[in-house]
């Protein structure tokens, strides 16, 4: 994936003072980390949106402030929940020299026969899980093959991961991933349905109908 590059200025506004940057289209930031020291600062609030507001937390940018670049994760990023707009994003500056831990989404892939022919509904576990690896190796996914569950009650796990070259997984192996079940819709009509033998409902109706015929007679 092409590196995104964001263009920063400094920033001396904080407080409620930095409301009236953002209705003038500007994006307040941080950014903090490795060799940096914290630093506020501002981005363009349209280009911002365009190349950041999708990206997850273990996509990597460069930060170009003062005619320095720096390499950065996208760490937090505040939005309005009423409309939704950016209003703060965290950038931590990393070094390719060292290591770093991030989360990192998993992404499914593949066709299970256990939820195709045998109409299984898979339960997910996890979403994402934590790796170490240095910034030049670290992934945007980690893609999960379900192909492997055929029958209902199997799944997959994080000791069923085959990570990325030099990416390590820093979760429990026993941690679930995905498990296909049985369709519980299913489930509680057939319960019900037994119930309803049991309890006697059809005799009933037959003897109630004997009753009116003699009667009709």
């Amino acid at each position: 994936m092409e590196q995104i590059v964001v263009k920063a200025t400094h920033r001396n506004v904080i407080g409620k003072q930095v409301r009236a940057l953002r209705r003038a289209g500007k994006l307040p930031a941080i950014l903090y980390g490795s060799g940096v020291e914290p630093t506020p600062i501002l981005l363009d609030m349209r280009e911002a949106t365009r190349s950041i507001a999708h990206l997850p937390t273990s996509a990597l940018v460069s930060v170009e402030l003062d005619g320095e670049s720096h390499l950065a994760l996208v760490r937090e990023k505040q939005r309005d929940f009423i409309v939704g707009t950016l209003k703060h994003i965290d950038f931590q500056a990393v070094s390719m020299k060292e290591t770093l831990r991030v989360n990192v989404a998993l992404q499914l892939t593949g066709e299970s026969s256990a939820i195709k022919d045998f109409n299984g509904v898979l339960v997910t576990g996890m979403e994402e899980v934590e790796v170490e690896c240095f910034p030049q190796d670290l992934p945007e996914s980690i893609v999960v093959d379900i192909s492997s569950l055929k029958k209902i009650g199997d799944g997959l796990y994080v000791r069923d991961i085959v990570p990325p070259q030099n990416v390590v997984i820093r979760e429990s192996p026993d941690e679930m991933i995905v498990l296909v079940t049985a369709q519980a819709a299913e489930e509680v009509e057939a319960v019900a349905e037994v119930e309803v033998v049991e309890a006697g409902t059809e005799p009933e109706v037959i003897e109630k109908g004997k009753k009116e015929e003699e009667e009709t007679e």
